[in-house]
C-alpha cells in the first residue's frame, strides 16, 4: 500500500483526497496543512501540522513519514491577490515548489504537482499538454515557474493541470463559483457575469480521484485534468440556475473588460483530456452530474 503525503489538506481538493482515501482505501494517508485539521473525520489517516513555507519543517515531516508520493495541492490561487501580493505569491507558488521538488528527488518520492489553465493566454483553447504557455497574470507566471522547477527535477514527477475546481467541503469554509452563484440567486441577488470567457469546470471529486490515479500508475509527465464540458462563465451560472430552478432573469451579461480586474484572465482555455483518460483512466463527470452530487451532499448536511 503506497503512502501519500498531501499538502494543503484543508483546501477543497485536499479534503476530497482525504474523503476518497477514507471511502475507497488503497493508500496510507498523511494529510498536512497549516493550522489545525479542518476535516471532520479525524481517524483512518495521520494529520500533521506543516507550513509549506517552512523548508526545515517540510524536510522533517518528509523524513519522519517517508511517503512514496507527495500530492502538492497547497497554493495561492486568488488571481487578483497574486497580482497585488507578488512576494507572497512567489514564496508559496514557486519557492515552496522548488524546495519540495528537491526533497522529493533526494528521497526518491513521486511528486504530483497541481497546476492551472492560467499558464495559457486563452487565444487558442482548448489546449493539449504540449501547447506553448503564455500566462497573462502573475498567478499564471508563478504556476508556470513552478512547472519549470518540477520539470527540472531528476526525480519522478507528474504535473496535473486543472480548471475552476468546484465542490462542497465539510465545514463550508471555502466557496467556489457554483456555490456562490446558487446562494446568491437563492437570495434573489442580481448577478453580473462575464459572457466572453470560456472554461471547463472541474468537479473536486474527479480531480482528487485523478491525483490518486496518478500515484497508482506512477504517472510521469504533464496531464490535463478538468471537466469535459466547455461553457462560458455566464452559461455556467445559468446552468446552476436551471439545475436548482432559480431565477435566471437575475443574471446580467457583461464583458470581462468592464470588470476592471487587477489581473488579466485568459479568454478561452479548456483542455483536451485524451492523455489522462487513456493513460490514467480518468473519467470526469458531466457538469450536471457534478451538480447532482453537490445537491446530494448539501441535502445530507441539513
Amino acid at each position: 500500500m503506497k503512502k501519500i503525503l498531501v499538502t494543503g489538506s484543508n483546501g477543497l481538493l485536499g479534503q476530497k483526497i482525504t474523503e476518497h482515501v477514507l471511502k475507497n482505501g488503497g493508500f496510507e494517508l498523511i494529510a498536512t496543512a497549516k493550522g489545525e485539521n479542518r476535516y471532520p473525520v479525524k481517524t483512518g489517516y495521520h494529520y500533521v501540522e506543516m507550513d509549506i513555507l517552512n523548508p526545515e519543517q517540510v524536510r522533517e515531516v518528509m523524513k519522519a513519514h517517508q511517503p512514496d508520493a507527495v500530492i502538492h495541492t497547497a497554493a495561492m490561487t486568488n488571481v487578483d491577490a497574486c497580482e497585488a501580493h507578488k512576494e507572497e505569491a512567489f514564496a508559496l507558488n514557486v519557492e515552496a515548489v522548488i524546495h519540495l521538488a528537491q526533497l522529493c528527488e533526494a528521497q526518491d518520492v513521486q511528486l504530483i504537482h497541481l497546476s492551472t489553465d492560467f499558464i495559457f493566454d486563452g487565444e487558442d483553447g482548448p489546449y493539449r499538454e504540449d501547447d506553448a504557455p503564455n500566462p497573462l497574470s502573475y498567478y499564471g507566471e508563478t504556476k508556470l515557474l513552478a512547472e519549470e522547477a518540477v520539470k527540472q527535477s531528476k526525480g519522478r514527477w507528474a504535473i496535473l493541470r486543472t480548471i475552476i475546481v468546484y465542490g462542497v467541503v465539510a465545514d463550508m469554509s471555502r466557496s467556489n463559483i457554483v456555490l456562490w452563484a446558487k446562494d446568491a440567486l437563492k437570495k434573489g441577488q442580481p448577478l453580473s457575469i462575464v459572457n466572453d470567457q470560456w472554461r471547463m469546470p472541474t468537479l473536486a471529486e474527479d480531480l482528487a480521484a485523478c491525483c490518486l490515479l496518478a500515484v497508482s500508475h506512477d504517472a510521469q509527465g504533464i496531464y490535463n485534468v478538468s471537466g469535459k464540458d466547455m461553457m462560458s462563465i455566464v452559461e455556467l451560472v445559468r446552468r446552476v440556475a436551471d439545475f436548482w430552478g432559480l431565477d435566471k432573469s437575475l443574471i446580467q451579461e457583461i464583458s470581462a473588460a468592464s470588470l476592471n480586474q487587477t489581473a488579466k484572465r485568459p479568454k478561452r482555455t479548456g483542455f483536451i483530456l485524451d492523455k489522462a483518460m487513456t493513460e490514467l483512466h480518468y473519467q470526469p463527470h458531466s457538469f450536471e452530474e457534478g451538480l447532482q452530487l453537490i445537491k446530494e451532499q448539501l441535502n445530507s448536511k441539513k
